[in-house]
């Protein structure tokens, strides 16, 4: 789908990356030609990973162990990077998210959520942006994974869906501010992309598991991550310059479905010819 070289020279942080979503991206990145350097809170997963991937793609990997919840910590990691050569491209996709009642939630398992995607999104941009900005460089990218909750809000996982709202206001916020200063802001909506253990928290068969989840998505199916992967690559690549300060959906129609009329009407979506009969107008 693209050339190899894609990426070639660019120097890409993933957070998050030991896992999930953020593995596969670090992958598709070194296929291209980056320099990737994944991040996290437990180094052996890390390690493990990063081992995988440099054997999978024989490409170059770095880790870094580090919890975006914490500045100092941030900043650490980001004089580390920068000590062998700067960043080319920030992936802000470390995340957490909590399924229950919200009135049942305790303030620390709020600021749990908040404090990974909301804070240390916000902790690794400014980061990485005032080290670009203070050296005068340009041709930058901070790309954000959000969810759908972060354009429509959701029942059970309100924490989720405030902190992923608050960093696309960052994307669409920063995309004015620092697009004179060669630096661009982007992001990710994914719908459904099952992956290990989220995807178990997220879906127990008490929601009726992936077959209920299907049933919601018109291309009925979950999605790829090479599909995901390769819009990941796209969007912080030299030939997508010019898409500043958006967030791409890539959910198969799941958004377009549950949303307003939709709403109402998806299930009819699998009726049968009997309950279509049953409800056409009856001559007279």
């Amino acid at each position: 789908m693209f050339q190899p070289d894609l990426l070639k020279g660019k120097r890409i942080l993933v957070t998050g990356g030991g896992t999930g979503l953020g593995r596969s991206m670090a992958h598709r990145y070194l296929e291209l030609g980056a320099n990737v350097i994944i991040c996290g809170r437990r180094e052996d997963v890390l390690k493990e990973t990063a081992a995988e991937l440099a054997k999978e793609t024989g490409g170059e990997i770095e880790t870094v162990g580090c919890d975006v919840r914490v500045p100092d910590a941030v900043e650490a990691m980001m004089d580390k990077i920068w000590e062998k050569r700067p960043l080319d491209i920030l992936v802000n996709n470390a995340a957490g998210q909590i399924l229950a009642q919200t009135h049942k939630m305790s303030p620390r398992a709020i600021d749990a959520v908040l404090g990974i995607v909301l804070h240390g999104s916000a902790y690794c941009t400014v980061a990485a942006g005032r080290r670009w900005i203070e050296a005068g460089e340009r041709n930058k990218v901070v790309m954000s994974i959000l969810t759908v909750s972060s354009l429509t809000g959701a029942p059970f996982t309100v924490p989720s869906a405030m902190a992923k709202a608050g960093v696309l206001a960052m994307t669409k916020s920063l995309a004015v501010e620092w697009g004179p200063k060669g630096i661009r802001t982007c992001a990710i909506v994914p719908g459904p992309f099952p992956t290990e253990g989220a995807w178990s928290r997220l879906m127990p068969k008490e929601r009726g598991g992936q077959d209920e989840m299907i049933k919601a998505i018109p291309m009925r199916r979950t999605g790829e991550h090479i599909e995901l992967a390769n819009l990941a690559a796209f969007l912080v690549s030299d030939g997508a310059a010019y898409i500043n300060g958006d967030a791409i959906v890539i959910d198969g129609g799941k958004m377009l479905q549950s949303g307003g009329g939709g709403a109402n009407t998806s299930a009819m979506l699998d009726w049968t010819d009997e309950q279509w009969d049953a409800i056409r107008p009856k001559k007279k």
